[in-house]
């Protein structure tokens, strides 16, 4: 039961790429129902939170004695600035959610943190996103495997739709738009 968890974990812990539907249908193949997805995941999200946190502070650190990773900061800061400004001077805490819906827990993190949340209460509305995400990926994941009854199509099909939902909405927003 412990391998099988870690197992899946694991897998949730990949930042990029088919973590989360291969994750999750290997958790359903090793007997998993998805209480217990959400939770490996939530673990992976406070794991995640527990080593970004000291990575992001170091580089902080770092940064003030280096001309160019000075640099480098003040550009992400510009970025993550830029991002949030489309929710106003003050985003509220759903607006930093739907941040770390829409990119990923540590964008939104670093969002929070330029809203002047802290630790607990940034990692909370970051992983709160990220749980969002999971959510209708797990759905999406599990209820396409069951349609097409083969997970390396399903695996194949979610990155696409991972990655092509959110290209083909950025060009379409402005065409849908009326304002």
């Amino acid at each position: 039961m412990i391998k099988n968890m870690w197992d899946v974990l694991t897998l949730f812990l990949i930042p990029i790429g088919g973590g989360i539907p291969g994750g999750v249908l290997l958790a359903r193949a090793r007997g998993f129902d998805w209480p217990m997805m959400m939770f490996l995941y939530f673990i992976s999200d406070v794991i995640l939170a527990l080593l970004f946190e000291p990575m992001l502070k170091l580089f902080i650190f770092v940064t003030r004695n280096s001309p160019r990773l000075k640099l480098a900061t003040e550009l992400f800061s510009k970025a993550v600035r830029q991002s949030i400004a489309r929710y106003g001077v003050n985003p509220s805490p759903f607006s930093l959610i739907m941040i770390s819906f829409g990119v990923d827990p540590m964008t939104g993190r670093a969002a929070a943190r330029a809203a002047g949340h802290g630790f607990v209460s940034g990692w909370a509305i970051a992983i709160a996103g990220d749980m969002i995400y999971f959510t209708v990926l797990m759905i999406s994941t599990l209820w396409l495997s069951h349609i097409l009854g083969d997970g390396t199509w399903t695996v194949a099909i979610i990155l696409v739709a991972m990655i092509g939902i959110p290209y083909v909405w950025r060009k379409l927003r402005p065409i849908l738009t009326w304002t």
